[in-house]
């Protein structure tokens, strides 16, 4: 397939690519910096603003992408949940203006139900560092779940990802926070990766959001 990854030397982006690379897709990582993407013959990087959604539409349309994968985030800017709005809006233009027909979300735990009607994000514990990106993606997948045609999957993590092993073995679910049997909820990045490159492989949740834990 052929796909571009939006955010590919990020903290989820950069296994998304390898995840990608590995099972043969030839990828277009777009970036705020091409030079740390290591090329091959099936990856290839392009530096783009994601705010500029001019100049994102046309590294977009006409390429033939099958796909796009965003993984931005916008955690390192100050201003986060604006930038985050700011750069997912455009993105999603970009993607609809360029004609792609299928987007895949990096989204975030915090929508998550943890209890009839109350949301991670809501835990008076939730951590303060990941508000402004949790508030982003929160909007993110309202403007989506509103969208009429655009075939678009949000994939939510467990509370914790982090680096691990790629096992393979995980679970999948909607819109409940997955715990394991000892109240833990967590998902490696590689097995993250793993959930959502098989999502673009066989599509199995078109329209909607879904969640992957251990």
């Amino acid at each position: 397939m052929k796909i571009a990854i939006i955010g590919a030397t990020g903290f989820i982006g950069t296994h998304l690519l390898a995840e990608a690379a590995s099972r043969g897709h030839t990828i277009t990582a777009l970036v705020s910096r091409p030079e740390r993407v290591a090329t091959t013959d099936k990856v290839s990087a392009q530096g783009v603003d994601v705010t500029d959604t001019a100049a994102l539409t046309a590294a977009l349309k006409g390429q033939g992408f099958e796909a796009v994968i965003s993984a931005f985030s916008g955690h390192a800017q100050a201003d986060t949940l604006d930038y985050y709005v700011k750069g997912f809006k455009s993105i999603l233009a970009a993607v609809k203006a360029a004609g792609v027909p299928r987007f895949l979300v990096v989204g975030g735990a915090a929508t998550l139900e943890v209890a009839p009607g109350k949301i991670l994000l809501d835990s008076p514990d939730f951590p303060a560092q990941w508000k402004g990106t949790a508030q982003g993606a929160r909007q993110a997948l309202e403007v989506l779940r509103a969208e009429p045609t655009l075939d678009w999957t949000f994939l939510s993590p467990s509370a914790m990802i982090e680096p691990g092993q790629r096992t393979g073995q995980f679970r999948l679910g909607g819109d409940q926070l997955l715990v394991d049997a000892q109240g833990n909820s967590h998902i490696s990045l590689q097995d993250y990766a793993v959930a959502l490159i098989d999502e673009l492989d066989k599509p199995a949740h078109s329209r909607r959001r879904f969640t992957v834990g251990y």
